[in-house]
């Protein structure tokens, strides 16, 4: 039996909390969950011009042109959600960690550009990923996430002296040049049609430079990664990733109806062994549901977002509906306005436990996004034998 110990979490008042050693293990999106991160809204900033950001908001946003640090009150707001989110999960026995913010809203720079400042801790899914017994930082490719890492750091370094068997990487920094951003697509007169049709010939914001890739473009199947190519990932960050996990099979995928390619999990969803949510407006390709056919996976368009426009200050999709954290194959925690989205998962078997968190969508997503899986019950499968 692990020794016992008593840990402090950082901003949570009067919450002490008893705690076993860390094991880091998960494999796949729905096995059992019994430890993950939380991400904070503290210090959150809306991200200053920069080429990951111009592409990524609407010329007609009412973003368009905003950033800094956003106002206490929606940041008191957004952290009040996350922790009543933490309070569902301990309710379940899941053991909750969270990141130490940095001073996001101060600049930073490297040799070789500079921003007026960061981003924030809330959406830790984007940063890093647990593969089994390894946890990886992504390269990012937002210049304001480039220093994001260092929000996790004290915890990994804690896993890894409790956990022998963890591996701790990460992958190679970027540079950020201008070189990795192809200029046409920054111009206010690129229109959504023309964003389309980019998409189907897989002609994205970013370059092939150098490996680029965000963690919430990965999904995880067992012995299979999934890996969507778009703003935040591209073909050199997917050939990295082959590389570095060559025990896995890395699949390349891509949703053509999406004129915003960023992250993988408001698109396709895996909720048990067998069975996905697809976007239907961003309808994976014939050719790639070829994998998941031919080894029985049923493929089933979600249900339509409850709201015809995000909160106020945000720019993520409506399509934040679909961005659920299972807790195991029976359970899944939706957002609690997202109720079209409950009512399909309730008749797909699911128990849906519901979680206040739209005032949080600003901050970096929904449920999914906020979290990153430390240790999930089972071990490697392999649910595609027929490739």
């Amino acid at each position: 039996m692990s020794k016992t110990t008593l840990s402090w979490k950082g901003n949570l008042k009067n919450n002490f909390s008893y705690m076993k050693n860390t094991i880091v293990n998960s494999w796949n999106e729905w096995d059992p969950l019994k430890h993950v991160i939380v991400g904070r809204a503290d210090n959150c900033c809306i991200p200053a011009p920069e080429p990951a950001v111009d592409v990524k908001i609407p010329p007609d946003s009412v973003m368009k042109g905003k950033h800094g640090r956003r106002t206490q009150d929606s940041i008191d707001k957004a952290n009040e959600l996350l922790d009543k989110f933490v309070k569902t999960l301990e309710c379940r026995d899941i053991r909750v960690d969270r990141p130490t913010p940095l001073k996001f809203d101060e600049k930073i720079s490297t040799p070789d550009w500079k921003a007026e400042h960061m981003f924030g801790c809330m959406p830790s899914r984007d940063v890093i990923i647990t593969v089994g017994k390894e946890m990886l930082e992504a390269t990012m490719s937002f210049r304001c996430r480039w220093f994001e890492y260092l929000a996790y750091r004290p915890l990994i370094q804690q896993y890894f002296m409790e956990d022998p068997g963890m591996k701790h990487e990460s992958a190679p920094k970027p540079r950020l040049t201008d070189k990795d951003y192809h200029k046409n697509y920054l111009s206010d007169k690129v229109s959504i049609e023309q964003r389309l049709e980019w998409a189907e010939k897989k002609y994205f914001v970013t370059t092939e430079e150098e490996p680029l890739f965000d963690a919430a473009d990965i999904l995880r199947f067992g012995k299979d990664l999934i890996v969507q190519h778009g703003f935040t990932t591209n073909l050199k960050g997917i050939d990295w990733l082959k590389r570095h996990f060559p025990d896995h099979r890395v699949h390349t995928v891509n949703f053509p109806g999406d004129p915003y390619p960023i992250h993988i999990d408001a698109t396709f969803t895996p909720i048990k062994p067998g069975l996905i949510l697809n976007n239907p407006q961003r309808k994976l390709p014939k050719e790639q549901r070829k994998l998941f056919e031919d080894n029985g996976w049923e493929i089933v368009y979600a249900a339509q977002p409850a709201h015809n426009s995000p909160p106020p200050l945000t720019y993520y999709s409506i399509w934040l509906s679909m961005n659920i954290l299972v807790l195991d194959p029976k359970t899944v925690c939706v957002e609690k306005s997202e109720v079209y989205q409950a009512e399909q998962l309730d008749k797909l078997g699911m128990e849906v436990l519901p979680v206040d968190f739209r005032e949080a969508y600003g901050f970096g997503g929904s449920l999914h996004c906020s979290t990153t899986d430390v240790y999930r019950e089972g071990k490697m499968e392999d649910y595609f034998p027929k490739q």
